[in-house]
């Protein structure tokens, strides 16, 4: 009984745990990733304690029902919502008290964390000696933020994490690296020494079978994160699809940017016939929100997890169609081209090589027009002067992000300086609302997820069909 409340619940207490740019900034004390996976799960199983602590003890066979603060619920999703909304605090005391305890539990047993595993191996042939590089070179001075990936069989991921780790610190460089068995994916920031350095050593380590032309760069620095985070997934971008149902091997035929700039002049050129092309943007609503290619398909969805969804519940959309595919990269593309191919509906599938990055550096005023959205602290670049966005409030051409005012939200807001000075710093109405007396009411109970009209009137997979 208590696995299938649990289950049942997950929908009220799943929170967003994954290494955004909002949390990172939002956040003064960080829980490192495994210890919110640990305080996820206690969370949810301390949620599932308290609905089954209010379950009648008598009841028909086959029937079931909650008693609480004066009202019976017969459905399990009524005495979830009443518990998230009525009993957090409870809650939250119910998850403090077990996260210790698991805590005390995990430091009392004897096996090693699975980081160790990297032990084994020795790392130390795969960092450069860096003995006549000065201090000052790798930690001050102009620099750069590179982005990267590669598919590659990874026989252990956990020892490539690790020199990925000591090389990163090393040469002082911030981001987030994600490994699996299917390959690295990574940005990081610092000095023009350090991360010349770095790609220096990625394309000379034997496993990676590299080319310098992989690496986009952009201005930039250390300054660009927070800190520096590694570790090793099931996926190296997070589409939430086992690797080995649906591998990047599947993937769509790629296009460099003069090809793929070719494809979209024709389908300009066709805007008054009929046409059986879809220009088909892979990333997030509010990275297309600020820029995107000219006449293209811009789901509206939040995170690429849901693309898959998004693709299964719009099929027919794609049935017998071209399909030119991009994403700021090029990595989401890998998979979810693979992904739209396994379904065998389209005529033909492509994708951009080396993602909007590379087509800005090749067509700064080519048919992609805004800004380019970023994963870290600034949050966009560009090569061209369109504002192809407006203000939350004024409708003003406006295309700067800030984060959501309102302690707790972590959606970004366009809100131009003006509007900024009148003090509409908030997503939408409801948070505008909370920021007004939020000083008031302040509390340290952190809420299970964002809950504003942001999240709740936008539809978690959008029919395009």
């Amino acid at each position: 009984m208590a696995a299938a409340v649990e289950t049942s619940c997950s929908e009220f207490l799943n929170w967003d745990v994954e290494s955004s740019v909002c949390n990172e900034l939002k956040q003064e004390k960080q829980l490192s990733a495994s210890q919110r996976r640990f305080y996820s799960f206690c969370r949810r199983k301390s949620f599932a304690v308290f609905v089954a602590s209010v379950q009648n003890g008598c009841q028909d066979k086959g029937t079931e029902s909650w008693c609480c603060c004066g009202q019976t619920f017969s459905e399990h999703s009524a005495i979830h919502k009443h518990v998230a909304k009525s009993h957090n605090s409870e809650v939250q005391q119910l998850t403090e008290a077990a996260y210790e305890h698991l805590l005390k539990q995990l430091e009392q047993e004897a096996e090693p964390p699975k980081e160790c595993k990297a032990e084994v191996a020795d790392i130390s042939a795969w960092i450069p000696d860096i003995s006549q590089v000065s201090e000052e070179n790798l930690r001050n001075g102009p620099g750069k933020v590179l982005l990267y990936y590669h598919y590659c069989l990874l026989d252990d991921p956990h020892v490539i994490c690790a020199w990925q780790k000591a090389l990163c610190e090393k040469l002082h460089l911030t981001g987030k690296i994600r490994v699996a068995a299917e390959g690295i994916n990574g940005t990081v920031g610092g000095t023009h020494v350090a991360t010349d350095i770095y790609i220096s050593a990625m394309l000379s380590h034997p496993v990676f079978k590299m080319e310098k032309e992989d690496f986009k760069t952009s201005d930039g620095g250390a300054e660009c994160f927070t800190d520096l985070k590694v570790g090793v997934f099931k996926e190296i971008v997070p589409m939430g699809v086992d690797p080995d149902a649906v591998s990047y091997k599947l993937a769509g035929t790629h296009l460099d940017p003069e090809e793929f700039h070719k494809e979209v002049e024709a389908l300009l050129a066709n805007r008054d016939s009929s046409n059986d092309t879809i220009l088909l943007d892979c990333r997030n609503f509010y990275e297309s929100k600020i820029g995107q290619f000219t006449r293209c398909l811009a789901p509206n969805i939040r995170k690429f997890s849901y693309f898959p969804d998004y693709i299964d519940q719009n099929l027919e959309l794609f049935r017998n169609k071209k399909v030119l595919m991009y994403c700021t990269g090029g990595i989401r593309c890998e998979r979810g081209s693979a992904y739209l191919r396994s379904k065998d509906v389209c005529k033909e599938v492509y994708q951009l090589k080396g993602g909007i990055h590379k087509y800005l550096e090749r067509f700064p005023e080519g048919f992609y027009r805004g800004k380019l959205f970023v994963f870290d602290e600034r949050y966009t670049i560009s090569s061209n002067n369109d504002v192809i966005a407006d203000c939350r409030y004024c409708s003003l051409p406006w295309d700067q992000y800030e984060l959501c005012s309102t302690q707790f939200c972590c959606q970004l807001v366009l809100s131009c300086p003006s509007c900024r000075k009148k003090g509409r710093t908030a997503c939408c109405p409801s948070c505008q609302r909370k920021g007004e007396t939020q000083d008031k009411e302040a509390s340290d109970v952190q809420h299970p997820k964002e809950e504003c009209e942001c999240t709740d009137t936008r539809a978690r997979i959008p029919q395009d069909v």
